[in-house]
């Protein structure tokens, strides 16, 4: 309500109307009481005239004619008796206006929503409406027997205490929440506004409160707070809520030497296994159940011994934080040493390995930790948070169901990689990349056969090999546009290259499909493109796919190689002997040639164990119809043990090292004299 609403209440209230009531009913007893008074003494001056001793004849000389007074008098009688009876029909329509007031004001107050009341000074009610009763539960004999305050929130009390008062002072009311005790021992939240009521002296002496139920827009709007700062499946504190507490955390150890915190980042190994298996509900259902067995995790190991008290420590309570997808987190607040995240990490990887029940399944699971130490120079939460996210992902790569603590040298390599990163980007666009070709030797004839397409970055500070940039633009995906900038160019240099060096068979060339260009949709049409643009007879073209690749997914792999296969480009299967290796797979898939990982080729003048598994190899794929090639053949004797092997075609620096184009037209053109010259030509 508004204060002209309350100005109303306060007029219409029922402690104001009776009072009104009195005064004017003393006002009609006046009134009459004086017109019969003042009737009953002209009456009597009238009738005096008549009494004998007016008629002696010394007087008449000191009075008028009898008559002119009788009339004058019974003049004054009826005017004062019409004066009388005007009054009595003016505070007979007060008091009807009155009447319908206070029958105006019970109809409102018996049916409105809001609970109205009158308190005195004192806080005694003299006035509840009926809607206590359905609010709050009380009926009018329970709140006659306390005072307003009594049901009101102890921490609440004084805030409402000076509300009241400030209303007396100033005679406006203020809108102020607070919470009220149900009957039933719940708490219930009120918007209450206060109106005064003044007596005859102008002092108020009474308020006017009405109050308004809000409890249920309270909890919604303090389940949407809930909501933006915790995971709608877990009901764990999310990312934001967790970088503010690890934020807050990490200001206070810099404030307090003393104080000292651990961060872990908990990632489910294979949980991708257990979406693609048993569905996504199932997923869910398991991310529950890890939240609910980290959280008890925690408070079993008692967060460790906390002996001191430090002012704005974070609430415990946050401690355990889902970041997303199947990455959580736990802040280990106030620890002694970095050595007990450790202790906790591998409490929590032991909890994690009990199996879970899932749809009447049990499933077993590992994580993989990251712990970063408040020991960081870092004063962003943003940055320790990374430390830790490195960490786990380092414990992966050294075989998962691993903890791993973040240490300076691991930043520094994060800052390296993210360099990398963005200078591969920027070397994408300004096109720095470069193409270098290494030569495909026949090791029976001797002469170049065709070449491997190999990427080089041309930085100002040199040329940097594939080694060093290729993982992270894989990563990245920025390999796809880099690939595609080679392969048109690979594919423009052999066609100059074979009308310039005719042979039979021609020239070919070899470029490496990576796993993240395999996943891509359009690698068929993009390289059917590139073919047509470029005039290269597709035959001339050889895609080299790892073996993990070429063996994994049957379905998925069997459609990419058909679609390539049809586009009449050969295939070759690189590295194989490192991968898992299928060979009832091998016989089916299409591919041309098998080429043998240099790790094989190295040593086998020196393993004799490596030397059987090269000739096994060939003899396998000679069995199957396909050609091989060796790579990495670096010495004389490689190539010796080769040809007693029957290879057909070998690569390395025996021969070349990968060069640019300039360079392998060079080395073309001696290739081409040398066996012109033993041909005799």
């Amino acid at each position: 309500m508004n204060q002209q609403s309350f100005q109303e209440v306060s007029q219409n209230s029922p402690e104001v109307i009776p009072a009104q009531m009195r005064r004017i009913e003393g006002r009609e007893w006046w009134l009459w009481a004086i017109a019969i008074v003042i009737t009953m003494a002209l009456t009597a001056g009238i009738i005096s005239f008549t009494f004998p001793w007016f008629n002696r004849e010394a007087d008449f000389a000191y009075w008028f004619d009898l008559r002119e007074w009788v009339r004058g008098l019974t003049a004054l009688v009826l005017l004062f008796d019409f004066y009388a009876i005007y009054q009595h029909l003016q505070l007979h329509r007060i008091r009807r206006q009155l009447a319908e007031r206070d029958q105006l004001f019970h109809l409102i107050s018996e049916n409105a929503a809001d609970m109205i009341a009158l308190v005195d000074s004192a806080g005694q009610r003299l006035y509840n409406s009926p809607s206590y009763l359905k609010v709050l539960g009380y009926s009018s004999e329970d709140l006659k027997t306390s005072s307003a305050f009594d049901q009101i929130h102890p921490d609440d009390l004084p805030r409402v205490l000076k509300a009241a008062e400030k209303a007396r002072r100033s005679g406006q009311g203020e809108r102020i929440e607070y919470r009220v005790r149900h009957k039933d021992g719940s708490w219930r939240t009120l918007e209450s506004t206060s109106s005064p009521i003044r007596n005859a002296r102008g002092q108020t002496d009474k308020l006017v409160i009405v109050n308004r139920d809000i409890s249920e827009r309270k909890r919604a709007e303090e389940m949407l707070a809930h909501n933006a700062f915790h995971d709608g499946l877990t009901n764990l504190p999310n990312r934001a809520l967790f970088l503010d507490r690890l934020q807050h955390a990490l200001t206070l150890s810099k404030r307090h030497s003393n104080y000292k915190f651990a961060v872990l980042l908990i990632d489910i190994d294979e949980f991708k296994i257990v979406n693609d298996s048993l569905g996504h509900s199932a997923g869910d259902e398991l991310l529950i159940q890890i939240g609910y067995r980290l959280r008890d995790s925690v408070r079993r190991a008692d967060m460790v011994s906390r002996p001191r008290v430090l002012p704005d420590r974070p609430a415990n309570d946050e401690t355990v934080a889902r970041l997303g997808g199947d990455e959580f987190t736990i802040l280990l607040d106030d620890i002694r040493d970095p050595i007990e995240a450790v202790r906790v990490a591998e409490r929590v990887q032991a909890e994690l390995a009990i199996p879970f029940s899932l749809n009447q399944q049990e499933i077993v699971i590992s994580a993989s930790i990251g712990i970063a130490a408040s020991t960081s120079p870092h004063t962003r939460a943003e940055d320790l948070l990374r430390d830790a996210d490195i960490a786990m992902y380092r414990a992966k790569r050294a075989g998962k169901a691993r903890c791993e603590v973040s240490d300076p040298a691991m930043h520094a390599s994060a800052v390296k990689r993210l360099s990398l990163e963005t200078d591969l980007r920027k070397a994408v666009d300004q096109g720095e990349f470069r193409v270098y070709y290494q030569p495909v030797m026949s090791l029976q004839s001797g002469r170049i056969m065709g070449f491997e397409a190999l990427t080089r970055w041309q930085r100002p500070q040199g040329v940097l090999p594939p080694g060093e940039f290729i993982a992270v633009a894989e990563e990245t995906g920025l390999i796809i546009p880099m690939n595609r900038q080679l392969r048109r160019e690979a594919c423009e240099h052999l066609r100059l290259w074979q009308a310039e060096f005719p042979c039979s068979p021609p020239l070919t060339m070899s470029v490496n499909i990576t796993p993240k260009e395999f996943a891509q949709p359009d690698l068929a049409p993009e390289i059917g493109k590139c073919l047509e643009q470029t005039g290269v007879d597709p035959a001339c073209l050889q895609l080299e796919i790892v073996e993990t690749i070429a063996m994994g997914d049957a379905e998925k792999s069997g459609q990419v190689l058909a679609q390539l296969k049809a586009l009449g480009v050969r295939l070759s299967i690189d590295d194989f002997g490192t991968g898992y290796s299928s060979l009832s797979r091998l016989r089916r898939i299409p591919v041309d040639t098998l080429k043998i990982d240099r790790t094989f080729i190295s040593n086998m003048d020196t393993d004799p164990e490596n030397r059987e598994i090269v000739r096994a190899i060939i003899v396998l794929a000679h069995n199957l119809g396909l050609k091989v090639v060796a790579e990495g053949t670096e010495t004389i004797k490689h190539i010796e043990l080769l040809k007693q092997f029957n290879c057909e075609m070998a690569q390395g620096y025996f021969f070349s090292r990968p060069v640019d184009d300039q360079a392998m037209l060079k080395l073309l053109g001696a290739n081409s004299g040398s066996r012109a010259a033993k041909a005799g030509l």
